[in-house]
């Protein structure tokens, strides 16, 4: 088959499977295995491909139609520009988290430090100190096998002044910050059977699990975090789009000043974030 003639093959299976996105899934799937661009497809579809690269690619496809994430099939994720390994130890960084990340870049200076909480792959922290200037930061995670990826991706980045500790939120932390920032667990627990199968089945529970009412961390963090803030810091949480009210009230009571919920680009509240003084 030449690139195009691959190209609708996978985009048929997929398309059979009920993927939503079959179109552009079968044409990542093909740039991974044939290390091409996207116009590729426009301007060399009549490309030959070899025999060993179309059975890497049906493979690929097969992978994808059993549901398994593109991200753990073509091993990265870009976020905030830059590429992160990624596989099923860790939570796929999403867009909507992209919101956090410029929401605190915003408030940002030049030397700051900084906590992040529920680091997983490091997307967060990585991005912050990769576009910032003089910035150090702590990266902490209960789950070593995400502490792994993470240590993956800040060699791979070439990130400095980043520290990875294993810890169950503050728990290992030292000294304080002048930014904490978190995408904890927030999905209330009777609600992960009802996420789709893609991450259901394929994505850390531990990095989903919110407790009973989805704001088990959020209370826990809110609790504890001031005593690990200087003073005039910021605390920045990502939220699921119905958190809005209830993380705004509870950082209202743990004294917090300067409350803002943030809006996402499709107008759903995702970032809740407040100055400790």
């Amino acid at each position: 088959m030449n690139y195009k003639e691959c190209y609708e093959w996978g985009k048929e299976k997929l398309a059979e499977a009920g993927i939503g996105e079959a179109g552009l899934d079968a044409r990542l799937l093909l740039e991974s295995v044939c290390r091409t661009k996207a116009g590729d497809l426009l301007a060399h579809g009549d490309a030959a491909v070899s025999k060993d690269r179309e059975e890497a690619y049906a493979k690929k496809i097969l992978r994808r139609a059993q549901r398994i994430p593109l991200q753990h099939i073509t091993g990265v994720q870009e976020f905030m520009g830059l590429e992160f390994l990624v596989n099923d130890r860790v939570l796929i960084p999403r867009p909507d988290t992209e919101i956090l990340v410029e929401e605190v870049m915003r408030h940002l200076t030049d030397q700051s430090r900084i906590l992040d909480l529920c680091t997983g792959s490091g997307c967060i922290l990585f991005s912050l100190l990769h576009y910032s200037n003089g910035c150090a930061g702590v990266g902490a995670d209960l789950s070593s096998d995400a502490l792994a990826v993470a240590e993956a991706n800040r060699k791979r980045l070439g990130v400095e002044g980043a520290e990875l500790i294993q810890s169950d939120l503050f728990e290992a932390v030292e000294g304080k910050f002048d930014f904490i920032v978190s995408n904890p667990p927030y999905i209330a627990s009777g609600k992960i059977g009802e996420l789709m199968e893609e991450v259901r089945l394929h994505e850390p529970v531990m990095a989903l699990d919110g407790g009973e009412d989805g704001l088990l961390f959020y209370r826990r963090i809110l609790e504890e975090g001031p005593a690990y803030l200087k003073r005039g810091g910021g605390m920045f949480l990502e939220i699921g789009y119905d958190q809005g009210t209830a993380v705004r009230e509870l950082m209202e009571r743990a004294g917090f000043c300067e409350i803002e919920v943030v809006q996402d680009y499709a107008g759903q509240d995702r970032v809740v974030c407040g100055l400790w003084y």
